[in-house]
C-alpha cells in the first residue's frame, strides 16, 4: 500500500506567516505589543511608545549648575531682545519674549536679583523704548522710580542666526533587494518570503538647524554696552518611516527649536555668572 506523506497542518502554516510577519515588521522597527490595562495610552510598552518617549526626554529641560551661585549677583532687569532670522519655522516657535523668560529664570538660578517683567508692569515698555533709543535722560527718570533704584545691569538676549543648513533623505526598496538576491545566485526566494521582502520599503530624513544668540549686558545708569558674546549650537531633527506588508510606521522628533533657544541661554548666563559677578 502506499501511503501519501502528511501534509503540514493549517496550524503551521499560519505560524510559519506569523514568523514571516513579525520578521518584516521587525525590518521597520515595528514590534508586536500587549497593550497594559491600567496604562492612560494602550501603546505604553511598545516600540512606538518607547521611541516617542526616548524623543521626548531628548527635548525635556535639563537642569545646569552655574559655578558662582552661592555669591549674590547685581539687581538686574531682563529686556526683550531681538529675533534678526526671517525664518518663519523658527519664529513661529520661538518669541522675544520666550527668550526673556528662560533667561529670567536662569539669571535667577545664578543668584542674580531679577526685577521680572510681569512685576514691573507699565513701566516694561518705557524702559525697552528707552534701552533701544539709548536715552540716558529717560533712563534716569525711570530708574529713580521704586525699586529700579538699585538695577545695575540691563541684559537682552539676541537671536542672530536660525536657519536649517542641511537636509539628506534616504529611501531604500525590498523589491529591488529581493530582485537582487535571485540575480546574485543567492537561491530563488520562496514566495512567502519573496512577498515579505518585496513588501519592505524605508526612508530616513534628517535636517540639522544652526541657532546663534548674543547677550548683551547694558549698564543700567549710562545705557552703555558693559558685556557682550555670541553663542551658535546645533540642532537635528529626523524623520523614519517604514512600511512590510501593508503595515506603515512612521517615528519623528528631535530636540524642539525652543528647548534649543532655552539652551543657549544657560550658556550665556553661564558666562555671565562666570565672569560678571
Amino acid at each position: 500500500m502506499t501511503r501519501t506523506a502528511a501534509r503540514p497542518s493549517a496550524a503551521l502554516y499560519r505560524s510559519a506567516a506569523r514568523a514571516t510577519l513579525i520578521a518584516a515588521l521587525a525590518a521597520t522597527g515595528w514590534q508586536i505589543a500587549q497593550a497594559a490595562d491600567d496604562s492612560a495610552s494602550p501603546a505604553t510598552g511598545s516600540s512606538a511608545s518607547k521611541q516617542a518617549n526616548k524623543a521626548a526626554d531628548s527635548a525635556t529641560y535639563q537642569s545646569v549648575e552655574y559655578a558662582n551661585a552661592a555669591k549674590k549677583g547685581p539687581q538686574i532687569i531682563v529686556l526683550a531682545g531681538q529675533i534678526k532670522s526671517a525664518n518663519a519655522g523658527f519664529t513661529a516657535k520661538v518669541t522675544p519674549t520666550n527668550i526673556a523668560d528662560f533667561a529670567e529664570i536662569e539669571l535667577g538660578k545664578a543668584n542674580f536679583g531679577v526685577l521680572e517683567r510681569s512685576d514691573l508692569g507699565p513701566l516694561t515698555s518705557e524702559i525697552e523704548t528707552a534701552y533701544n533709543l539709548g536715552d540716558q535722560e529717560a533712563v534716569k527718570k525711570i530708574l529713580q522710580k521704586g525699586r529700579l533704584k538699585s538695577t545695575r545691569w540691563v541684559v537682552k538676549f539676541d537671536i542672530l542666526k536660525a536657519e536649517p543648513v542641511a537636509t539628506v533623505a534616504k529611501k531604500a526598496s525590498g523589491g529591488v533587494i529581493a530582485r537582487l538576491a535571485n540575480i546574485l545566485g543567492t537561491g530563488k526566494l520562496t514566495s512567502a518570503a519573496g512577498t515579505a521582502v518585496e513588501s519592505v520599503s524605508t526612508g530616513d530624513e534628517a535636517s540639522v538647524w544652526i541657532v546663534g544668540m548674543r547677550y548683551k549686558i547694558l549698564d543700567a545708569n549710562t545705557t552703555e554696552q558693559v558685556a557682550t558674546n555670541y553663542f551658535e549650537d546645533k540642532m537635528e531633527l529626523g524623520k523614519s518611516s517604514g512600511t512590510a506588508l501593508g503595515v506603515e510606521s512612521e517615528a519623528a522628533g528631535g530636540l524642539t527649536l525652543d528647548s534649543l533657544a532655552q539652551r543657549l541661554v544657560q550658556k550665556s548666563v553661564r558666562e555671565i555668572d562666570a565672569k560678571y559677578k
